[in-house]
């Protein structure tokens, strides 16, 4: 099938290099047409490329609204590029344009290059020739050109030449890659009620390799292309099902016929919008379970299930639909409706088959051999603030009045398709006055609202369910008779009542889809349906008579004042009191008027396919853009690209982790996702730790070669992270306890293993723990200590006594063991017993990963960078130079570069065909001092941004329809330029791009001018500062700097714990009003706009036994806050009020006491709409907000009681009264450690406290005491009812035990405080010292890094794409 493909693939670049002949040159003048021409000169026929007849070109009217440039190819033909040019010796010229095709010339289809972008690049004078090559051919008839900009100090000028070949070459060329050489095109019209059987020679038809092509147009999103069945259960279909296309296959070879209907069962969906009256290629691979489905550009490739590799269909292949057998005419699923050209299955033509009437094919119904074309002429409403359609809600035809003016009233019917959850759709006024309908887009649901008064208005949204809701007013008494599933309600207004509200829940219309809508107010009643569902109707007091005109999609702006957005989408078959509107008479002015629109066409386009979101994030839609869902992804941002996770246990214990379960993603925001680890901080390693399947210790007796015992470990993780984890780690080991009783490891004739164990690849080994790979032989030989030294192995022995040859597995290659077999024990006494350890790694090799640079013209260089679609860059650097880039790599036009562009300022820039776009940072102290700094630039088809150090995150919005595309091809370049200048002199490690570690050692070895590592006491593996402590190079020594930490202390690993009474707060005031995040630019580009997102990160601990009780609150000048307390009943509780007209948000992760004099850890992270917490090491939870709003202009942070306020909940009002009493420690919020200010800044006007607070340890004492999890909690508790319960029913037998236990418990506790007071005073005096020593260091740092929060917020941070 590759080598198929790969033929294909070259058959197919042969045929566009020999398809770019002139189609255009020939043509005679009736081929031209144009919306409009400002002479005879100037004739659309004058437009040929390099011509000077006429006027030397086309030029439409300057009154032209619309223009438009038209050709007609005579034929079908394969379109791969167009060429234009300005009119001659003039200065008119398109310097933008559209293309659209046709095959009838009507009906037109916009032309979209790969990334989506539509716009084609004109001319910039009236000479030159500018040619576009179409990145995929069109197959079309018709051509229309759009201009969309033009010269502005002249006009409109165009001359045009377009490159192809005749369809049927192109056919020729597309099909002898798989069948052999075609010169034709066959074609077949199915009307929705007929279809083709291809009947097989045999009664069934087996195979193992299909290959099944075709093209259709379909009119309808539902139907079937082809089916096939077997009577084992096998079956292939082929149908459209919401104009997506879907492929169902099931292969599987059971014999229980129960398990066989979905054993192999697979479901695969793929395109869009293919209900769009225009051609689309469909081609199915299948090789044994291998199946690549292509649709258009589109290629999915999968993997069938089941044990099948064969497909047995049985009789026949139906095409166009599903026949019931028996009952000719009669189909089960929906038949399609619509042409289909090309079918070829396995190399057989069907459609030929059928035009000679062979017999294999057999025909149901009417199929004809040419395909109609239906004239259906839909518009496309652009803005969404500015588009409308007028119509005269008036006509004089005699069929108009008979339809509708007799009866009085009016009916409307037409279709629409939308992505919108919101839009109106139609609004007409009605009299008597000032009574109107307005029909719209409500919520995703079509709602239907009459307004009788400027008080009054009934409501029908089409549904199923009926609620009803009255109110009192002050208008007269009315009645109002609705009827809906043969159900009426009569509702009399005796008296002052304002508005009936029926509401229906029926489906969502913003899905893309056509949808069918038909308004009748005749008949004295309103009547309102949708699709197929069951009409709604109202019955108001009088006739309901249209006065003035029909508004569609919106109305006008003057004299307008409707509140709903206009609809923007797709309208079609347009009836007015029965009679079609002609929209192309619109279009030329002859009826009603219009703004915004685009006639003959619906532009409507599908922004989820290709589905941008990564790691499985929901794509959902507008018509300008689209949204990604990251829940439960383990990912975040604009398309779930980061990881929610750190990389590694170790960077988990630099961020002030302990001890405890984590999720950690190995590649970040590679394809792989987290995985859960235990890690182990305890020693001065961190110890990745992961179980697997089957830890306690097993006996096995029984096994032989023949029918050895064998046992397959599963792990936490997937092969796929296991490889990572290992991969990424300094060392691996694990250890493998195995204990035996003559059961031999080896043959000890001729060496043959009778036990191995397969690796992490699935290959044996024979080597047992402590011993190199390859050699058959156990620790005990290594070490020359075996029981006996005839043998390497204690176990070859065969002793009758029990042998062990523990030892540990530490060749990292190998690891972890996947299985283990085991057989020698099937002798009498034979028998042996086997525990393997956990998988234990430590260390991060891509930590300190560092090359140094010291020459300006040297550099690194690696593969091209594959970032089409989206890319992360990070690392961290130091140097003394002043500028430097880091990273580039380039493509003809595109590029993409990150560098030091000032002292204190980094510059992310790339241009992916829009322009360039530069995103800078800049520092309000030097960045290079010589010490590190950490940048992270990211780029996606949504947005780019770019974090340097802990400063604020900068963002720039992608423009909605621009170039998101990449296109590089030379090496990538690490710390300088292709040109060999502006190169980077100093120190970059840790360098990951997509999930990726670069190894910048290894290159750095051999390149000159580039050495491996970086010289300085903080460029070594160790970590020297903790918790987000920055180490700082002094010129013999180090020093940690933990301005930007809650933690204190030389390395910044001491808690910053405060013990709080009732009456004691800790309230830092901002020093202005601002917002976390940066506002949203007022001053936004035309081309793109900066945004800002919403974020808070929050961490800190606690211990106390009070409950309610307030730990942390932050309140803004908006009326907005947040509070995090503990509840009445002791849970955590996390208030969010961020909407001032909504109520606020609460989430309780865990409904478990807090408040049981433990020490406890919160961290808090929210970003956008999405909050995720984590309590202690094992309560992950993550939540959505309705709002992803801001916080804007905040005043303050309190920790502990808060007063005073209004406008908070109450049970936020009652914790706030009660304070807080205990210990809070190592509060974070963003950069700003509050604790921290409140100590090192006592009597700054930014800090304020209230009632007794002292300084204390109680932190790290209770971390020390009560280092523990809330699961092991929960099962301590578990045990202590369990010993209750024991207890009761031996009082009598433990009375004396328990009284002497007690006695020694308090002897002990006694001797324990003493001790803990000597140290504790020892411990006083010690640090008493060390803070003489480096409290005026670190109150300097920290008054500097304040100074620095509070100029850096002032800033306006903003960035526009240029």
């Amino acid at each position: 099938m590759q080598q198929a493909a790969r033929r294909a693939a070259a058959n197919r670049r042969e045929m566009w290099n020999n398809c770019n002949s002139p189609l255009v040159s020939m043509l005679p003048q009736a081929s031209f047409q144009s919306s409009s021409q400002s002479s005879i000169r100037n004739a659309p026929y004058n437009a040929k490329l390099n011509r000077r007849e006429g006027a030397g070109g086309w030029s439409p009217l300057v009154t032209d609204r619309e223009p438009w440039f038209q050709l007609d190819l005579r034929d079908r033909m394969e379109v791969t590029a167009v060429a234009t040019q300005g009119r001659y010796d003039s200065s008119d010229w398109v310097s933008g344009y559209l293309l659209l095709y046709s095959d009838t010339g009507r009906a037109w289809k916009q032309y979209q290059q790969e990334d989506g972008v539509g716009r084609l690049l004109g001319n910039m004078n009236s000479d030159a020739v500018v040619q576009n090559k179409l990145s995929h051919s069109i197959r079309t008839r018709f051509l229309r050109l759009l201009p969309l900009d033009w010269n502005p100090s002249g006009w409109l000028g165009l001359r045009v030449e377009v490159y192809g070949c005749a369809y049927s070459e192109s056919v020729s060329t597309a099909l002898s890659s798989c069948y052999g050489t075609h010169t034709k095109s066959d074609v077949a019209d199915f009307d929705g009620r007929s279809s083709l059987l291809y009947r097989f020679n045999q009664k069934s038809m087996s195979t193992v390799k299909d290959v099944v092509s075709l093209r259709f147009k379909s009119r309808q999103a539902e139907g079937v292309l082809l089916h096939g069945e077997g009577q084992r259960g096998d079956y292939i279909t082929l149908e459209l099902h919401r104009s997506r296309l879907a492929l169902y296959l099931n292969l599987d070879e059971r014999d229980d016929t129960r398990l066989r209907s979905s054993a192999g069962r697979v479901a695969v969906t793929l395109g869009s919008l293919l209900d769009d009256q225009h051609w689309h290629s469909v081609l199915i691979e299948r090789f044994n379970k291998q199946v690549n489905l292509t649709v258009d550009s589109h290629t999915q490739h999968f993997r069938t299930k089941g044990d099948g590799d064969s497909l047995e269909v049985d009789y026949e292949l139906s095409f166009g639909g599903i026949p019931l057998p028996g009952k000719p005419g009669t189909f089960i699923r929906k038949n399609f409706h619509g042409c289909i050209e090309n079918l070829y299955y396995n190399g057989i033509n069907i459609i030929d088959l059928a035009k000679r009437r062979k017999p294999q094919i057999y025909s149901v119904g009417n199929v004809t051999f040419s395909c109609s074309e239906p004239q259906l002429v839909a518009t496309t409403f652009l803005s969404s603030s500015a588009s409308f359609l007028s119509l005269p809600a008036t006509t004089t035809t005699a069929a108009a009045v008979a339809a509708g003016g007799a009866e009085g009233g009016f009916s409307l019917r037409f279709q629409f398709r939308t992505w919108n959850a919101d839009g109106l759709l139609l609004s007409v006024r009605l009299t008597p006055q000032p009574q109107r309908v307005e029909l719209q887009i409500s919520s995703s649901r079509l709602r239907l609202t009459l307004h009788t008064s400027a008080q009054q208005k009934s409501q029908v949204s089409t549904g199923r369910w009926v609620f009803i809701t009255l109110l009192i007013c002050n208008i007269n008494a009315q009645a109002y008779r609705m009827s809906y599933l043969n159900i009426d309600f009569h509702i009399v207004f005796m008296m002052r009542f304002k508005q009936c509200v029926c509401f229906f829940s029926g489906h969502s219309v913003n899905d893309g889809l056509w949808h069918s809508v038909i308004l009748d107010t005749r008949h004295q009643q309103i009547t309102l349906g949708l699709d197929d569902e069951a009409a709604s109707t109202i019955e108001p007091w009088q006739q309901l008579e249209a006065q003035g005109d029909f508004y569609f999609g919106g109305c006008p702006s003057v004299g307008c004042g409707l509140p709903t957005p206009a609809f923007q989408g797709c309208m079609r078959l347009i009836h007015i009191n029965g009679q079609p509107v002609n929209l192309l008479q619109v279009q030329r002015g002859a009826l009603g008027s219009y703004h915004a629109l685009q006639f003959d066409t619906c532009s409507i386009r599908d922004r989820c396919l290709p589905n941008h979101c990564e790691h499985g994030g929901q794509c959902s839609q507008t018509w300008s853009s689209f949204r990604c869902d990251c829940s439960g992804t383990g990912h975040s941002g604009a398309t779930c690209h980061n990881s929610l996770y750190e990389a590694s246990c170790e960077a988990y214990q630099l961020t002030g982790g302990s001890s405890g379960y984590y999720s950690i993603d190995p590649d970040g925001s590679g394809p792989l996702g987290p995985a859960r680890v235990y890690c182990n901080m305890t020693e001065d390693k961190v110890w990745t730790v992961l179980d697997h399947s089957s830890s306690a210790p097993v006996k096995v007796q029984g096994s032989s070669p023949q029918k050895p015992y064998i046992m397959k470990f599963n792990y936490s993780a997937s092969p796929e992270q296991l490889r990572a984890i290992v991969t990424g780690a300094e060392q691996c080991q694990q250890e493998v306890v195995y204990r035996c009783r003559k059961s031999r490891l080896f043959n000890i004739k001729d060496g043959t293993p009778l036990s191995w164990w397969l690796d992490q690849a699935g290959e044996r080994r024979t080597y047992w723990g402590g011993f190199l790979p390859g050699v058959q032989q156990c620790s005990c030989g290594l070490q020359e200590n075996c029981q006996d030294m005839n043998y390497f192995c204690n176990c070859d022995a065969a002793m009758n006594a029990w042998s062990n040859d523990t030892g540990v597995l530490s060749y990292k290659d190998h690891l972890p063991m996947s299985q283990i077999v085991i057989g020698d024990t099937n002798r009498t006494g034979s028998e042996a017993v086997y525990h393997v350890g956990a998988l234990r790694c430590y260390g991060d090799k891509s930590t300190w990963n560092a090359a140094s640079f010291y020459q300006e013209s040297s550099y690194l260089h690696f593969p091209t960078l594959q970032a089409e679609l989206g890319s992360d860059i990070s690392f961290y650097f130091k140097t003394s130079a002043p500028s430097g880039v880091f990273l580039e790599n380039l493509g003809l036009k595109d590029f993409i570069r990150v560098e030091l562009s000032s002292p204190s300022a980094v510059a992310f820039s790339f241009d992916v065909g829009n322009g360039p776009v530069v995103l800078s940072v800049k520092s309000h102290v030097p960045l290079n001092d010589r010490q590190w700094h950490y940048v992270r630039a990211e780029r996606s088809v949504q947005e780019a941004s770019l974090q340097v150090d802990q400063l604020p995150l900068r963002f720039l919005e992608a423009p909605a329809d621009g170039h998101v595309r990449l296109q590089l091809n030379s090496q990538l370049f690490v710390g300088g330029t292709a040109s060999r200048q502006r190169g980077f002199l100093g120190c970059i490690r840790t360098l990951a791009i997509n999930g990726v570690n670069f190894n910048l050692e290894e290159r750095a070895r051999m390149t000159p001018g580039v050495s491996s590592g970086c010289p300085g006491y903080c460029s070594g593996s160790s970590s020297l500062c903790h918790n987000r402590g920055r180490c700082i190079e002094k010129s013999s020594g180090y020093v940690c700097d933990c301005s930007q930490s809650a933690y204190g202390g030389p390395s910044c690993r001491e808690e910053v714990s405060v013990s709080f009474d009732s009456e004691s707060s800790v309230t830092y005031t901002f020093q202005e009003p601002f917002s976390v995040m940066q506002n949203r630019s007022s001053q936004a580009s035309s081309v793109s706009r900066e945004s800002s997102l919403a974020r808070e990160n929050v961490a800190f601990s606690f211990l106390t036994s009070q409950r309610p009780a307030m730990l942390l609150s932050i309140s803004t000048f908006s009326q907005q806050y947040i509070a995090v307390i503990l509840a009445t009943n002791g849970s955590l509780q996390l208030w969010y009020h961020l909407l001032a007209d909504k109520d606020p948000e609460v989430f309780v992760p865990i409904r478990q006491n807090l408040a049981d004099g433990r020490l406890h850890k919160i961290r808090i992270h929210r970003e956008a709409k999405d909050v995720y917490v984590q309590i202690d090491q094992d309560i992950h939870r993550k939540y959505t907000l309705s709002s992803d709003a801001q916080l804007i202009l905040i005043r303050s942070l309190t920790l502990g009681k808060v007063t005073g306020r209004e406008h908070v909940h109450r049970e936020v009002l009652q914790a706030g009264s009660k304070g807080f009493v205990g210990c809070l420690s190592s509060v974070q919020f963003n950069q700003l450690a509050p604790l921290k200010v409140a100590l090192l800044n006592r009597g700054s006007s930014l800090v304020s406290i209230r009632g007794p607070l002292e300084e204390s340890n109680c932190g790290a004492l209770a971390e020390s005491a009560t280092s523990h999890s809330l699961l092991d909690q929960a099962a301590e508790e578990n045990d202590d009812k369990e010993q209750r319960s024991n207890t009761a029913a031996t009082t009598d037998d433990s009375a004396v035990i328990g009284g002497v236990v007690t006695a020694a418990v308090f002897v002990a506790l006694c001797a324990l405080a003493v001790l803990s007071r000597f140290l504790y005073q020892q411990r006083q005096e010690r640090r008493g010292v060390q803070e003489k020593e480096n409290r005026q260091a670190l109150e300097t740092a920290y008054r500097t890094e304040l100074h620095l929060q509070s100029a850096g917020v002032r800033d306006t941070m903003k960035e526009y794409y240029i």
